[in-house]
């Protein structure tokens, strides 16, 4: 009766029981996940610690335990920043760029690949349009600014015709366009990867079904690949929404030029000109905890949005 009093004694609960029984049984998953879950500690969770320091008078001598806590300080220096209005707005302009004009190719891009019957000529199209992902945005706006400067291909057309040089990388009217066309041409092939993995799930029988009911190519596209293709359009487009007023600084930095600022200063470019030449650290974590919390939001509202119009569109 003592032995089964303790051994009841430490058996372990169900649920921590059923844990245990799960690392020992699937360990080899659970090791490959591993690398995966400290990079985001590391770099994801760790870091957001330091956002305290957008309440801060941050000092680096004196550290996150010593520095003046301030309140809301830098979130009013920061509306009230006379540049404000314009780095907002171009930030917003460029954010419904990424989401309405640039989101679409990648999932037109792979309907469009998939179509394509001769497995050669499919492989071959799909490297040649997500070999650019890999160049840097160094190297991208180096090409850029060759193709559209004097003496490059876009003059020298223009030449062709008659016209005169035009220096496009110095005018605002510009910068968009040129940004958009940038963002397809190095990040749309790498995107259409997923699709196309996505794609691949589907079941043959249906399109086969289909096609004895007479249904053309693209009519099986429109009513077969396409819907079923919505929940992952709609995961992604979720996931991409939440850095909505993160464009990544990289692109736009390597595009700007004194010229273009009124039209192409965002939140990164002014977050690295206060934050890394001038170190005004609190600042400039008051700004990025600003943009993450419009992303948090809008997040928010468009998964609401898409469990409502999906049954399965949702990511929670």
């Amino acid at each position: 009766m003592r032995k089964k009093k303790r051994a009841a004694a430490v058996q372990l609960p169900k649920s921590k029981a059923s844990l245990t029984g799960n690392i020992r049984k699937y360990w080899p998953y659970y090791l490959m996940v591993l690398p995966g879950v400290i990079f985001f500690l590391v770099f994801k969770y760790i870091p957001m610690m330091g956002s305290v320091i957008a309440f801060q008078d941050y000092s680096v001598f004196k550290g996150l335990l010593d520095s003046e806590w301030v309140g809301l300080k830098h979130f009013k220096a920061l509306i009230n920043y006379p540049d404000f209005r314009r780095i907002f707005t171009n930030t917003l302009v460029l954010g419904l760029c990424k989401t309405v004009l640039i989101f679409p190719i990648p999932v037109v891009l792979s309907l469009m690949l998939n179509e394509i019957k001769n497995l050669r000529l499919k492989k071959t199209i799909q490297t040649a349009v997500y070999i650019p992902y890999f160049l840097s945005w160094v190297i991208v706006g180096g090409l850029i600014f060759d193709i559209f400067g004097v003496g490059g291909l876009f003059n020298n057309i223009r030449n062709s015709l008659g016209l005169n040089n035009l220096l496009a990388m110095q005018k605002e009217s510009w910068f968009r366009p040129i940004y958009i066309i940038s963002s397809i041409w190095k990040d749309a092939g790498w995107g259409t990867v997923v699709y196309l993995a996505a794609v691949s799930g589907i079941d043959p029988a249906l399109y086969e079904s289909a096609a004895m009911d007479g249904a053309s190519r693209f009519a099986r596209m429109k009513y077969i690949t396409f819907p079923l293709l919505v929940p992952t359009i709609l995961t992604l487009f979720l996931l991409n929404i939440g850095s909505f007023l993160e464009l990544g600084f990289e692109q736009v930095f390597n595009l700007l030029t004194p010229m273009t600022y009124s039209v192409g200063d965002i939140f990164d470019t002014y977050v690295y000109r206060v934050g890394i030449q001038q170190a005004q650290y609190s600042f400039t974590t008051a700004v990025g905890l600003f943009q993450s919390t419009i992303g948090l939001i809008m997040v928010v509202t468009f998964n609401k949005l898409a469990n409502k119009f999906s049954d399965d569109g949702g990511l929670w």
